[in-house]
């Protein structure tokens, strides 16, 4: 029993030309795969039906293997739970879901305001709030899953641009627009609103595509290209309903607040909205900063030749 040959399951497909074989290791090591005339031979350790053991097996062909197809029929491949492989196409398959729903989401929302304008005209501005903002709650409390990939590293996106967007337009969303019910009715909420969906409904697309290893040359020129009006028209649309609310917020009181004793100075909500604006073109430097140089590395000048 000692000397028993373990034999790992093994799966057979074939086509015109091509032969695949599935075997069925977990934790493989040191595998040894070579091919003698007409067999292959198989031996590696690794976790499969008996446990964690030597296993082999030897498969004859009808024929003598060519020496130039040898390399061909090495698509021979060792698949096991959390190979790189399986992990990637499960990175993969994730990723291209939550860009596909954020897709959906900014998409329905850009659709609707773009509708309702052409129905309404001018009118339409000043609903934009109670028709797309429950869409644009779920998409930006969405969006924070892509700041934590970032920060876990499973995508490459820098940390600080993400997560400056995050914080500035679900400040801009929840707090001067959330909590503020006379800025609701206010046309800045449109172009808000506008400007961001405009943005994602092509940036969105771009990153499944890329989950897909595809590359559509217009989609990818709009992806780089777009947010150089956009991002600035954006920001500044921000800037206004900032600006416009400063003085509901001090007529209001809301998040104003009194120091304690001894000192007993009542501090504004508005003076933090004051540096929120600084800090508002200051992201918009760094945000606009890392898209140029995204889009320098895919679109920079070629070196001239010398002649």
């Amino acid at each position: 029993m000692e000397n028993q040959v373990l034999t790992p399951h093994v799966y057979w497909a074939q086509r015109h030309r091509e032969l695949y074989l599935r075997v069925e290791l977990s934790d493989v090591q040191n595998p040894a795969i070579s091919i003698t005339e007409n067999v292959l031979h198989f031996k590696a350790q690794g976790h499969g039906a008996k446990g964690d053991n030597v296993y082999e097996f030897h498969l004859e062909f009808l024929d003598l293997v060519k020496p130039e197809e040898e390399e061909r029929l090495n698509k021979l491949r060792l698949e096991s739970q959390g190979s790189p492989e399986t992990l990637t196409s499960l990175k993969k398959g994730y990723l291209f879901m939550y860009n596909f729903v954020q897709f959906l989401g900014f998409s329905w929302i850009f659709v609707n305001m773009t509708v309702r304008f052409f129905i309404l005209g001018k009118e339409s501005f000043y609903d934009t709030f109670h028709t797309s903002a429950d869409m644009m709650y779920f998409c930006q409390m969405l969006s924070a899953v892509e700041t934590i990939n970032a920060a876990i590293g499973v995508t490459k996106s820098p940390l600080m641009p993400c997560f400056i967007q995050l914080c500035g337009r679900n400040f801009i969303l929840f707090i001067i627009f959330g909590t503020m019910e006379e800025m609701q009715n206010k046309a800045v909420v449109f172009f808000v609103f506008y400007s961001w969906s405009a943005i994602e409904i092509f940036r969105y697309p771009f990153y499944m595509l890329s989950c897909l290893d595809m590359d559509w040359k217009v989609l990818t020129w709009l992806r780089y290209t777009l947010w150089i009006p956009l991002y600035p028209l954006g920001c500044l649309a921000e800037a206004v309903s900032v600006i416009q609310s400063i003085p509901l917020f001090n007529e209001t009181g809301r998040f104003s607040f009194t120091l304690p004793y001894p000192v007993k100075i009542k501090v504004r909500f508005s003076f933090f909205l004051q540096i929120y604006l600084i800090m508002l073109f200051l992201g918009l430097y760094i945000n606009f900063r890392h898209l140029y140089k995204q889009r320098r590395r895919r679109y920079g000048q070629k070196k001239k030749k010398v002649h």
